[in-house]
């Protein structure tokens, strides 16, 4: 008897891990998506996973809710390994109740982030729900509020990557916006706090929840969204490359993978900066040309793209690089990528990846648009992030670094530990030409020819400043290098910082401005 009880609870089990019928995952299928349990199964290493909460069902009898019962309650959870590495997880089911979160869907979540805080591995959430289980009432919300708790509990602590890989509105977007990294699945997962329909209502705008909320509106316009992929494979993919730079907690450093020391010259590196300082140049070469073969993964790649942020391999070490991109205007600093570098800073400063900031910036951008929207408060954030790092911090200068945004990206003044500069860099309050007009601007106006005057005395200012020395002859430049020598001083540099220990003065914490 106890045996085809046992049976007859298997087949129920059977039916309700299927989120209520095989209909619904082929429906979940034809919209090009896989099904909750598809998505852990392919993210996991195969046989490691470990589900937790397999026969939970929901307290509702309100709406004739009693009727609709389904083992699990829309959501799958529990741990595995990723590469071998310990990980939490929880995938939403969008097959039953439309992903919808209630109160014990709720705590399954949140039982899943106390495990990976108590045991210090990181959390990966696969999000595909409608919002708020509405029959629930303030029970869902209650659920929503215990989540972000956590979420900001866990911050610092342990690496929290959200993946969107379906619906995500309303409240339910704050979670995976505490985390340290969104992805989402291009046409098919969008976010939003209102949708299209109370946008009408409100605002009288038409406009669909791709155009709204989409993976394409959150990479490029609102910077929500730090990396998307094609399908869900491909997001699944991206999450195992992502984790792969990050240690387990900020307890661990990255574990380093094996690399023998060779010949680290990089000839290729001598031809990239332009003879004239005023022609752009791809900073993105510059970066390969430094870090392992293959090993940069870019972060917001189509996001304020005067900066460039990412993670690479240095000599096999896990480094996050800050670069600005001359590419696109003129690699100068402004709202978005002041927020977008400032962010990225924290997160490596939080889990002990040591940063190496490559620097080329005329300054920050002017305009009444950038001083509306506070480029002095986001501007600060930057500097903030840099200057409350205490993870190994290295700077090299291409080119240019003028102005308070010299100070800014990682300067020594601000506790970088080691700085280099290229023969080209340019190190001043200004470039030459500005610099000149308001110097010498007396001598210009009285001269027979204010051109050539112009022309003698900017020539004056850059052979006295617009190079590295001065700045190296006040111990502000540890060494002047060759490009091609870069990549074997930044590895032996690293390699020296690899057990720098700094200490912040005793706080609760700072008042970053946010």
């Amino acid at each position: 008897m106890l045996e085809k009880n046992l049976n007859k609870l298997q087949d129920k089990k059977l039916k309700a891990l299927l989120g209520g019928g095989e209909s619904r995952i082929a429906k979940q299928h034809q919209k090009g998506k896989l099904t909750a349990r598809e998505r852990v199964h392919f993210l996991m290493d195969e046989g490691s996973f470990e589900e937790i909460g397999m026969l939970v069902t929901h307290r509702t009898t309100d709406f004739g809710m009693e009727k609709q019962i389904f083992l699990g309650d829309g959501v799958v959870t529990g741990y595995g390994t990723v590469d071998g590495r310990l990980i939490y997880v929880f995938a939403q089911d969008f097959t039953v109740f439309g992903g919808s979160l209630s109160e014990t869907h709720a705590e399954k979540i949140c039982k899943i982030m106390d495990l990976a805080m108590q045991n210090g591995a990181p959390v990966i959430g696969l999000n595909d729900s409608g919002g708020a289980r509405i029959q629930e009432g303030v029970r869902s919300l209650g659920g929503y509020a215990d989540i972000f708790l956590r979420n900001t509990l866990a911050s610092g602590v342990v690496p929290q990557i959200s993946a969107i890989m379906g619906p995500c509105a309303g409240g339910a977007v704050y979670s995976p916006a505490i985390t340290d990294f969104i992805l989402m699945v291009q046409d098919t997962s969008y976010m939003f706090v209102t949708g299209p329909n109370v946008v009408k209502t409100v605002t009288n705008e038409e406009v669909s929840s791709e155009e709204l909320g989409g993976a394409s509106a959150h990479s490029t316009k609102s910077g929500v969204t730090h990396v998307t992929a094609a399908n869900d494979m491909d997001c699944i993919n991206k999450i195992k490359q992502l984790i792969s730079y990050m240690p387990q907690n900020c307890e661990e450093k990255t574990k380093r993978l094996p690399y023998e020391i060779g010949e680290e010259y990089r000839e290729q590196l001598s031809d990239i900066i332009p003879d004239s300082s005023n022609q752009p140049y791809e900073m993105k070469e510059v970066i390969e040309g430094i870090v392992d073969e293959a090993s940069f993964f870019e972060i917001h790649p189509d996001y304020a793209e005067n900066i460039v942020v990412g993670f690479a391999r240095l000599a096999g070490r896990s480094i996050g690089i800050v670069a600005n991109q001359p590419m696109n205007m003129a690699g100068v600093l402004d709202v978005n990528s002041s927020k977008k570098a400032a962010r990225f800073v924290r997160f490596c400063d939080c889990f002990n990846i040591p940063l190496l900031v490559l620097v080329d910036v005329p300054g920050f951008l002017p305009g009444t648009d950038q001083e509306w929207n506070a480029i002095i408060t986001n501007g600060a954030k930057l500097l903030y992030a840099f200057s409350e790092a205490t993870v190994p911090r290295i700077t090299l200068i291409t080119r240019k670094a003028y102005g308070g945004a010299y100070d800014v990206m990682n300067s020594k003044h601000i506790g970088a530990d080691m700085n280099f500069a290229w023969p080209s860099a340019e190190i001043a309050v200004m470039g030459a030409k500005g610099a000149s007009e308001i110097i010498f601007r007396k001598e210009i106006k009285e001269a027979a020819n204010p051109e050539e005057k112009l022309k003698e005395k900017e020539a004056e200012y850059a052979d006295k400043f617009a190079h590295p020395y001065r700045a190296a002859a006040r111990g502000f430049i540890d060494e002047v290098i060759l490009p091609k020598d870069s990549r074997r001083k930044l590895i032996k540099a690293f390699a020296m910082l690899e057990n720098k220990v700094a200490k912040l003065p005793k706080k609760k914490h700072g008042n970053m401005p946010l």
